[in-house]
């Protein structure tokens, strides 16, 4: 993938991004402005006061949702996730039916299906004892020489790795496999080996392209595997002869649900050992409304850790965010907050081929997330200007014709698109290459060795000026901006240090606020597993300061008076942990709201000037 003169000469003028970002800052600030704070002590049914139970099953958006509307149209209806105590049965099934429900997927993976039911009986979920939880099932949309030598690529490929034997199973609008870059060097089969929609829209479009009707998918594919074959290698993948499972959880639109992503990430566990799926690609995401324990979307990427799957997911790229000074900070989006998953932030070239002077792209998010407040992002990969598979006549395509960009044969082979999108099927492709290698690694030691492994850059802060928003931004390269470093696939293929193998073993930590000193650390594990179990600070080898290199004080102070957040009055650190106390009621960036039944998932993408 290469910044191609067309792509340089888009730097001089305003320009757009995978997504309408006008579209994109327009929802995220209705969910910033809108209430983040509600009673959450009572709901009316019937016109009369219903208490919640103490462990109030309908999460905090339902309950919004349900005292504003619940009782004005009993028409209304909302989809959702319910979340059982065990596989749900034909009796939870039968009981949805007479409150008026309809099944839209069996989510059985993670004790789940999702439903579509009227907001009046959203109360009578409430009492029923087999229920664990009640989220809205949210809508969401799919987030180079250049690029290759930023994740220096090209000694794995001189030492013979390149993805073979290992496949990915692509997570997003589809993969149009009639591209040749996508079929083995010989061009006698495609390497995508099974298609599946979960949409149930249409997978062909007037132009006869199947698949991939919006183009962000194949565009993310072609990061990961693409052979170059249109482009004289010039546009390759990073492991251009791995093989693809495409799992189509985005339509025409690039818009899809919680849903549609959980059931082809079941679809992923179940067709694991048929297609020898070690990886899964998720280029998207949306805002947090709940902590990750509670979101459906969060538990159906552990469930497929937990199968030895590793997940790679992006960001999102809301890192210009300042509404109530955040700068950016605690941006995340899911299911990117998960602790077990790998996490991907962008990076930008400078117009040069060394990464030395590589600058942090400024609409990339940052961390720590919103409620849990875990250290996020975990890595970065060169995310601007990558020039990537195109789609004929898909949606991206046709709109911003001006991106395509020709091949060898003079054709619109390639198309050019900018976010944590195409920064996480950077890290994807590197991953497969280190499970090439050795393909006994369990997910969490494959991202333990990229995060060790990554390329530390010596920047304390950089600007950055973005003329289409007349913008300039200061981004300090901090943990919560750049996570362990810059993937580099030579040190992960040369590195043989082995985490343990336990799942859970790589977890991202949890950043605390000690108000005594003004100083933030670490925090390992989780409920579930023990801080000594986790590799982060348990050796000299494995130590928070060989990850995160500069980024850590010591070996448990992420930040002390003299690093970027230096005084917890700081508006940005004030949004975060909130102006007085640490607890997450108070740090909610992204805000729970009803608007989040109606507002789109990012597709993560976004160009930077």
């Amino acid at each position: 993938m290469v910044l191609t003169k067309q792509a340089q000469k888009r730097k001089g003028h305003g320009e757009r991004h995978s997504a309408a970002w006008g579209k994109r800052i327009a929802i995220v600030a209705l969910l910033l402005v809108s209430d983040l704070a509600f009673a959450q002590t009572a709901i009316y049914a019937g016109g009369s006061s219903y208490r919640m139970a103490s462990n109030q099953r309908l999460s905090s958006e339902l309950q919004h949702l349900f005292a504003k509307r619940g009782t004005r149209n009993a028409a209304q209806t909302v989809k959702v996730i319910v979340q059982y105590r065990m596989v749900p049965t034909s009796a939870h099934y039968a009981r949805m039916q007479n409150l008026g429900g309809r099944v839209n997927a069996k989510l059985h993976f993670i004790k789940s299906a999702a439903f579509t039911i009227p907001v009046s009986k959203l109360a009578s979920l409430e009492s029923d004892p087999d229920i664990l939880s009640v989220t809205i099932d949210h809508p969401l949309k799919g987030s180079d020489d250049y690029t290759d030598a930023a994740a220096n690529v090209s000694a794995a490929w001189n030492s013979g790795f390149d993805g073979t034997g290992v496949t990915v199973a692509v997570i997003d609008s589809g993969i149009n496999d009639s591209h040749p870059d996508l079929w083995d060097a010989a061009m006698t089969h495609s390497r995508v080996l099974y298609h599946q929609d979960f949409t149930g829209t249409p997978t062909t479009n007037s132009s006869g392209a199947q698949y991939d009707l919006y183009g962000h998918g194949t565009h993310v594919a072609g990061i990961i595997g693409g052979n170059g074959h249109d482009s004289a290698g010039r546009y390759a993948g990073v492991a251009p002869n791995v093989n693809f499972v495409d799992l189509r959880a985005l339509d025409q639109n690039g818009s899809g649900t919680d849903s549609t992503v959980i059931n082809a990430i079941q679809a992923a566990i179940s067709l694991k050992n048929v297609y020898n799926i070690k990886l899964i690609n998720l280029s998207l995401g949306r805002g947090i409304p709940e902590p990750y324990a509670q979101d459906p979307l969060c538990q159906a990427v552990e469930a497929a850790w937990n199968n030895g799957i590793m997940v790679v997911v992006a960001a999102g790229n809301y890192g210009r965010l300042g509404i109530n000074g955040s700068n950016g900070y605690g941006t995340v989006t899911a299911p990117g907050n998960d602790p077990y998953v790998l996490t991907v932030g962008a990076m930008k070239d400078m117009e040069t081929y060394t990464r030395a002077d590589d600058q942090l792209a400024s609409y990339s998010s940052k961390g720590p997330t919103t409620y849990d407040h875990i250290v996020k992002p975990d890595i970065m990969a060169m995310g601007n200007h990558v020039v990537s598979l195109a789609a004929p006549g898909a949606t991206l395509e046709a709109h911003y014709s001006d991106d395509l960009v020709e091949g060898t044969d003079g054709g619109n082979e390639y198309f050019t698109l900018s976010g944590t999108s195409m920064a996480t099927p950077v890290v994807t492709g590197v991953a497969a290459l280190v499970l090439q290698q050795n393909g006994q690694l369990t997910p969490d030691q494959v991202k333990a060795r990229l995060m060790k492994t990554a390329y530390k850059l010596s920047l304390i802060s950089t600007s950055a000026y973005v003329p289409h928003l007349l913008m300039n931004f200061l981004e300090f390269y901090d943990l919560f901006a750049m996570g362990a470093g810059y993937v580099d696939a030579q040190a992960a293929l040369t590195n043989t240090d082995l985490a343990p193998p336990t799942v859970g073993a790589a977890l991202s930590p949890t950043a605390v606020y000690n108000s005594s000193n003004n100083t933030i650390s670490f925090l390992n594990g989780n409920s579930k597993i023990l801080p000594g179990s986790v590799v982060w600070g348990s050796s000299v080898v494995w130590g928070s300061s060989v990850v995160w290199g500069a980024n850590v004080s010591g070996t448990s102070v992420v930040w002390g008076s003299s690093l970027p957040w230096n005084s917890p009055l700081t508006s940005a650190f004030s949004v975060v942990w909130g102006s007085s106390t640490t607890t997450s009621a108070t740090s909610v960036v992204w805000g729970a709201s009803e608007l989040s039944a109606t507002s789109a998932f990012s597709d993560a993408g976004d160009d930077e000037q």
